[in-house]
């Protein structure tokens, strides 16, 4: 097992996002969460990366390590959880190669560093045409690009996905999902968390659907999408 989540629970102040949610990831796998906006989906993916204090009775593990005892930067550079945040946060000021760059800080591995690097460009060949172009200037797709890319370059072993649908126009959307699914088959672990319940369950082997802050539903992805409560609430029909 690669990642286990057990009784994870959040709060903001007095509001209680996360309810006990729990649940798991092999080696190799896609997995997605599904829900409304509001549901703990993005909490979850901060929980994992220790961007959020989590409460008692909570067990989470990763490789067998206990994932509560490394702080935020641990968790990339030590335990190889990448995360990609809700709305990209790429340093806009820098161009597309420090950004990637940058990802590398805690590696030591150089040469491994300049084969991901090329493996980058390989997979976004808009990345490479635009090297010395400031983030900030790149289109949204190119952004959620760069994004991933940076993930990619920071010696993963999971890639945590909050929303990387967001924004794009349907076909940029299914080249950012194709992308993911060849660094998947490359040997990376994919969660991701969306909103778009259809693309999600289609991209994902399994799902899990999180409703105020509770694991309502889980299964194969092709039986989430045939579920009837599914389909109503998140598949329009």
């Amino acid at each position: 097992m690669l990642l286990t989540v057990e009784e994870l629970r959040v709060s903001y102040d007095n509001i209680k996002a996360l309810h006990g949610v729990s649940f798991r990831i092999d080696e190799g796998e896609i997995v997605c969460i599904i829900g409304a906006n509001g549901a703990g989906k993005s909490t979850t993916l901060r929980a994992i990366s220790r961007l959020v204090p989590v409460e008692a009775g909570t067990k989470m593990t990763f490789l067998g390590r206990d994932l509560l005892q490394y702080p935020a930067d641990k968790v990339v550079s030590v335990l190889g959880i990448s995360h990609v945040p809700e709305g990209r946060r790429l340093f806009d000021n820098l161009t597309v190669m420090e950004n990637l760059r940058l990802a590398t800080f805690a590696r030591k591995d150089g040469k491994a560093v300049g084969n991901d690097l090329e493996r980058v460009f390989s997979i976004f060949p808009r990345l490479s045409e635009r090297q010395g172009q400031k983030a900030g200037t790149l289109s949204g797709g190119e952004q959620q690009m760069l994004a991933v890319g940076r993930a990619f370059m920071s010696g993963r072993k999971i890639m945590l996905l909050d929303e990387p649908s967001m924004g794009l126009a349907p076909l940029l959307m299914m080249n950012v999902f194709d992308s993911l699914k060849e660094i998947n088959r490359e040997g990376t672990t994919i969660l991701v968390v969306e909103q778009n319940a259809r693309m999600a369950l289609q991209f994902a082997g399994r799902g899990y659907l999180l409703e105020n802050g509770k694991v309502v539903l889980e299964g194969r992805s092709g039986d989430l999408l045939s579920d009837p409560r599914v389909k109503k609430a998140y598949l329009g029909g």
